[in-house]
């Protein structure tokens, strides 16, 4: 019982640290992401479809990434997607491809994307401490009803506050590295 506890903490603290890697995905930095643009949906037959299912998305050099459509009736869909959305990047449309250069980050701009990121790093912290409390909550639950012994409970949640610190640990290291990303010149 409480090994189920256990594990279902654990998985969902990983699910919180793998939707904070994407989110990191998609704070932009200098260099061409294909990630950047998963957020973008186009109408494809009047059903929004990521930008990614319906072309093919390569970095072409550090700084520029590029969209070629497998239907040449895309263009102007994936044009309007990409002027909408919030990346702030200006697509440059040559024959049957989408060129997306990447401007260079100014001072101001990278401290933004650092206070986003440190955002999104935080928003990820509290996840994990909710699981932590709501796994604790199910542990002291079963040992109030006398399911589990108080030593074993008391374990328990030793057991599951580890799993927590590892998890912030973690996150920690995930935002120092995506700091020190942002800021490189």
């Amino acid at each position: 019982m409480l090994d189920e506890i256990s594990d279902d903490a654990e998985e969902r603290m990983g699910k919180s640290l793998a939707s904070l890697r994407t989110a990191f995905a998609r704070i932009r930095t200098g260099r061409a992401n294909p990630s950047l643009l998963d957020p973008i949906e186009i109408s494809y037959y009047d059903v929004p479809t990521p930008l990614n299912q319906v072309s093919a998305i390569t970095v072409e050099d550090g700084r520029t990434l590029v969209i070629s459509p497998w239907e040449k009736g895309l263009i102007g869909a994936i044009e309007k997607a990409i002027m909408t959305s919030d990346i702030g990047i200006t697509p440059n449309t040559s024959g049957d491809v989408i060129r997306l250069p990447m401007p260079p980050l100014t001072e101001e701009n990278r401290r933004d994307l650092v206070k986003t990121a440190r955002a999104e790093a935080e928003n990820a912290r509290i996840a994990i401490r909710n699981i932590r409390r709501d796994s604790i909550s199910d542990v002291r639950e079963l040992a109030k009803e006398k399911v589990v012994a108080d030593d074993e409970a008391h374990r328990a949640e030793d057991a599951l506050q580890k799993l927590t610190d590892l998890h912030v640990k973690q996150i920690d290291q995930e935002l120092d590295a995506k700091e020190s990303d942002l800021m490189q010149i």
